[in-house]
């Protein structure tokens, strides 16, 4: 982490008194944010605290109803997009704005590819100049690859070289390690501290707070709408920031362990799909929750896919709720009682132009069907008693569930489960995108799930501390296999790390 510039020199950014209100909602109230030169400046809040609204204002993307911008010290009358770009302003979104079928080159140079003295594309110097960025990144990759060829984390850094390539002095990065794995994040912290040491200021947005802690000089916590305090990270530890974002202290972040789970409801053996999973052995009881954990690519989605029939795999035996044979597709695995809710909410598990009422009882519309059509008295009971019973903070039951916070939309995910009567439930990265008290809301319905309904949890999460805090047994798996198994008495963030990773420290599975 390069050495904090507070007070060494002027800011390249000033924000001052930024408030925004949409209707029946004030979104900034009065804030004041100061970025310098080399600066990584973390921003941190719940969902819904400010940080998305206030970066959109910062990008000309929104207009603030009060309060001034500056840049280099001259105010900005009316940001727009084009304009911040051309002032050095770069935002880099979780969810990237790439042309796929193109070139790294011509992504880099999109409507601005270098010409000939004819007015030709001069694809020489294009290729030349991209690769000169890649360099200052310290990111080898060839720009004539089209970026459909690329990893995830390739392209996030093909973004991170478009905004160098406008000369950007101010990067922010929204959410930038959500599509990471382990050894891509690193390679990410590389480039901020790159770019951090050649005098680039950036902004990073996250929920996770051991990265601000590893590559952030100061942290700035945004609560509804307001700024509570901006301190060196080498002030500050995680649990005050917590305090901060939440207004309150967590004390117990996971609810209480008291679970006695009975007899085993889901088993597979030799669990097998070429190239993604080798011989797989897994079990679980009624009311336990299993964790599933691993680096990035090591198959722990594709176990759960496998599970429920989404992907084609092959194994010795499958045992489901007392009945042989794997399910062919997810719709005949909750026929029989098993469900998954996906990672990827926005686009595999939440119909986002629905409403919150659509999305919670689409998995079981038969029972709310009368004479072939939908018995709507009855739906606003049994998703009233559901959005009641989990906290969905929601205007009503009609409103789109697009227009949710990540931590509604989960426990959407998690009435879906409730209402289909699932015996089994399978959750892909469960609080991905959610802020900290919204984590703890959903730990405390998991386990409520487990404790009093008795459901048999599997969970794949990437965030050891959940893992750890929330699961009765712990699966790691690394290329495609068990790698070990614990309790959760013995299971600790070295062994499951030395696991993921094939050190020998590790219990063998």
């Amino acid at each position: 982490m390069t050495q904090t510039k507070a007070g060494a020199v002027e800011p390249i950014l000033r924000m001052r008194r930024i408030g925004k209100q949409f209707p029946g909602v004030v979104a900034l109230a009065g804030v004041d944010l100061d970025v310098r030169p080399g600066e990584v400046h973390g921003l941190v809040g719940e969902n819904g605290a400010g940080k998305s609204t206030l970066m959109k204002i910062l990008s000309g993307a929104y207009q603030a109803d009060t309060g001034e911008i500056q840049v280099d010290g001259e105010t900005i009358a009316k940001p727009n997009p084009l304009g911040m770009i051309g002032r050095g302003v770069a935002v880099i979104y979780q969810e990237m704005m790439q042309a796929r079928h193109l070139t790294v080159a011509e992504n880099l140079f999109l409507g601005r590819l270098p010409r000939t003295g004819l007015g030709t594309v001069d694809w020489q110097s294009a290729v030349r100049q991209s690769a000169e960025v890649m360099t200052r990144l310290g990111f080898a990759v060839d720009p004539r690859a089209r970026l459909d060829t690329l990893s995830v984390a390739q392209r996030q850094m093909v973004e991170i070289a478009k905004a160098l390539s406008r000369d950007a002095r101010l990067v922010i990065l929204d959410e930038p390690s959500a599509v990471l794995g382990g050894s891509e994040l690193d390679k990410l912290f590389a480039v901020i501290r790159r770019l951090s040491a050649a005098g680039v200021a950036l902004i990073y947005i996250s929920h996770r707070l051991h990265e601000v802690f590893a590559v952030c000089d100061v942290v700035t916590v945004l609560r509804d709408g307001s700024v509570v305090g901006t301190r060196p990270v080498a002030d500050i530890d995680a649990a005050t920031i917590i305090r901060m974002m939440v207004g309150r202290q967590l004390s117990d972040v996971f609810p209480e362990r008291n679970r006695q789970p009975g007899d085993t409801v889901l088993s597979a053996r030799g669990l097998t799909r070429p190239g993604v999973l080798r011989d797989i052995d897994i079990d679980v009881r009624a009311g336990e929750i299993l964790g599933v954990c691993g680096m990035a690519g090591s198959g722990r989605t594709e176990l759960l896919r496998a599970l429920v029939g989404a992907d084609a795999a092959a194994c010795r035996s499958y045992r489901l709720n007392g009945t042989e044979g794997r399910p062919a597709n997810p719709r005949a695995a909750i026929a029989r009682g098993i469900l998954l809710l996906p990672e990827d909410r926005k686009t595999e598990g939440c119909f986002l132009p629905q409403s919150v009422a659509f999305n919670i009882t689409v998995s079981r519309l038969s029972v709310l069907m009368q004479r072939g059509m939908l018995n709507e008295a009855r739906e606003r009971d049994v998703v009233g008693q559901l959005v009641r019973q989990l906290g969905i903070r929601t205007p009503e039951a009609g409103t789109r569930i697009s227009n949710l916070s990540g931590g509604n939309q989960q426990k959407c995910m998690l009435a879906r489960s409730l209402n289909a009567d699932c015996a089994i439930l399978l959750i892909d990265e469960p609080t991905r995108g959610v802020d900290v008290g919204a984590k703890r809301e959903i730990y405390q319905l998991l386990a409520m799930l487990a404790d009093r309904q008795h459901t048999a949890i599997i969970i794949v999460s990437s965030e050891l501390p959940e893992i750890l805090g929330l699961c009765d047994r712990v699966v790691v798996m690394r290329d495609g296999m068990v790698a070990a198994r614990f309790d959760h008495d013995e299971a600790t963030e070295e062994l499951i790390v030395a696991a993921a990773v094939g050190e020998p420290a590790a219990k063998a599975a």
